[in-house]
């Protein structure tokens, strides 16, 4: 699919009788969740969506304040808010065990629906497998970018409402590795995903997820160390966020960490790397856990 057609053949979940969750669903066998990172959205996924499509049932939801999903103003966003509509999604879809694989802002979210799976023991809703991309997995390896900076700060609600394409395109440029730029066509998509239905309004509530890690790092760093699941980090060593420096705490914190880098990709390896990206993964999954689909890498 194409961007437009990303758009117009994406379905919506309807949350809390109020607001609408756009995602994207697709393919048959064991379910594998896709959760984006910020200021984007579900789009994130598509150069690896047909291939996993395959093999797996997609679903990939755009957060609530992010992409096509509803983003009003007056909602209390944070990390726990998002995984509380996670769950509701995955309730509707009678789902009780899915894979994970994650991105950035969706690391976190992730990391919540993790420790709430530990405190369920077992029972309800639980993940098997986690696979998760560039992110900031510890607040104290997480480089934030100086717009993040000022999104966080007192003059944030001001500073989103002016940023545009030129301030975008920067930040992506400096998060992208040198020889994976993203194209001038991508970064008029990532563009219309955080403006559209005014989303930079909304733009310094969703950055307060860089406060919602700082407090809550152990409970997010325990899940980690004590999920009975395989878990792989595959990670783009170039990204100034969350690349080689996260990756070596990530080694540092883990039990029998599963990380597999390459140098030369930014902080989007899905969108810089696909196919590097699909065949660890595929490799992940072959030798941890055999789902029905898979035989072999691409």
């Amino acid at each position: 699919m194409n961007f437009q057609e990303w758009k117009s053949n994406g379905n919506f979940f309807h949350y809390q009788n109020q607001h609408d969750i756009f995602y994207q669903e697709a393919g048959k066998g064991e379910t594998l969740l896709l959760l984006h990172g910020f200021p984007t959205a579900s789009w994130d996924w598509h150069k690896i969506w047909q291939p996993l499509s395959q093999r797996f049932h997609l679903l990939a939801p755009d957060f609530l304040g992010f992409g096509y999903s509803a983003k009003p103003i007056d909602f209390a966003y944070s990390i726990h808010a998002q995984a509380d509509m996670i769950e509701a999604f995955l309730k509707q879809k009678n789902l009780e065990k899915v894979h994970l694989f994650t991105h950035d802002y969706g690391d976190t979210v992730g990391q919540e629906l993790l420790a709430r799976a530990l405190e369920r023991k077992g029972k309800g809703l639980q993940y098997g497998s986690v696979c998760l991309l560039n992110g900031g997995l510890f607040p104290e390896t997480h480089k934030a970018r100086p717009v993040q900076k000022i999104l966080n700060s007192r003059i944030g609600f001001l500073f989103g409402r002016f940023l545009n394409k030129n301030s975008l395109r920067n930040s992506f440029n400096n998060i992208f590795g040198k020889n994976t730029p993203p194209t001038e066509k991508e970064i008029d998509e990532f563009y219309e995903l955080f403006t559209n239905n005014g989303g930079k309004s909304i733009l310094h509530k969703l950055i307060g997820y860089i406060t919602n890690r700082k407090t809550h790092r152990n409970r997010w760093v325990n899940c980690l160390q004590k999920y009975p699941a395989p878990i792989r980090l595959i990670n783009g060593g170039a990204d100034p966020v969350s690349g080689t420096h996260m990756a070596k705490r990530y080694k540092e914190l883990i039990p029998n960490p599963d990380v597999v880098i390459d140098e030369n990709i930014g902080h989007y390896p899905q969108t810089e790397a696909p196919e590097w990206v699909l065949n660890n993964y595929f490799e992940f999954m072959l030798e941890n856990v055999k789902p029905e689909g898979i035989s072999e890498a691409v």
